[in-house]
């Protein structure tokens, strides 16, 4: 009861307040990113800049998740989920994907509170309208940037393939992804937090590497 009752006042408390003050003082950080990493979506493939699809969020409540645009205008009248060597994806898009730079805006969604840094990924509503049991308690946990399924399916696109990437992600990857989900919901924690940033960052740092050895 003790640690259930800690849980609680550091997932409505304690991390909102650590989550507003490290995004305020990486948005200052990483403006010039939001310059330039801008100017290559326009000159690229033009405007708009952003990509801001429906989710599902802290006690369902829909929001705007904002990233920089990787795919063509109006991409996301197909298929949800990214297949593998997608033609949706633009020039500017491949790259930005694969060193996870399109990230970058959701720093937004955790000041204006819709987004945690850690938290289950935020998902379709098509989605979580399905959501039974246990799995309702993803949704009594704001959404993040990061958790342990985003780790599992960093490379979410090879694992879907190329033919049928919304078949293939409700058969194969769901259920596991909302398993995961479940599991931090159970175990938030400012120990957990840590240890799940720390691990993103070393995975997104090393298939940087790789994208750069391949270049």
């Amino acid at each position: 009861m003790k640690k259930l009752g800690y849980q609680r006042i550091y997932n409505r408390f304690f991390k909102r307040i650590i989550d507003f003050i490290v995004a305020f003082f990486l948005l200052i950080v990483s403006l010039p990113f939001f310059v330039i990493i801008s100017l290559i979506i326009v000159i690229d493939s033009g405007f708009p800049i952003f990509y801001k699809p429906l989710r599902d969020g802290y006690k369902s409540k829909p929001f705007h998740i904002y990233k920089f645009r990787t795919m063509v205008k109006d991409a996301d009248k197909g298929d949800g989920t990214t297949a593998l060597n997608d033609p949706r994806i633009t020039r500017a898009g491949k790259i930005l994907r694969k060193l996870k730079l399109d990230e970058i805006p959701q720093l937004i969604n955790v000041l204006n509170s819709t987004m945690s840094f850690i938290g289950p990924r935020p998902e379709l509503l098509k989605y979580t309208e399905r959501y039974e049991g246990e799995e309702k308690l993803i949704l009594q946990v704001r959404p993040g940037i990061t958790d342990f399924s985003s780790i599992e399916f960093i490379n979410l696109d090879e694992i879907v393939g190329e033919e049928n990437p919304d078949e293939m992600y409700e058969k194969y990857v769901l259920k596991q992804k909302n398993q995961l989900r479940v599991k931090y919901a159970k175990e938030v924690s400012l120990k957990t937090d840590i240890a799940l940033f720390t691990k993103t960052c070393l995975q997104v740092l090393k298939k940087a590497i790789r994208v750069i050895r391949k270049k």
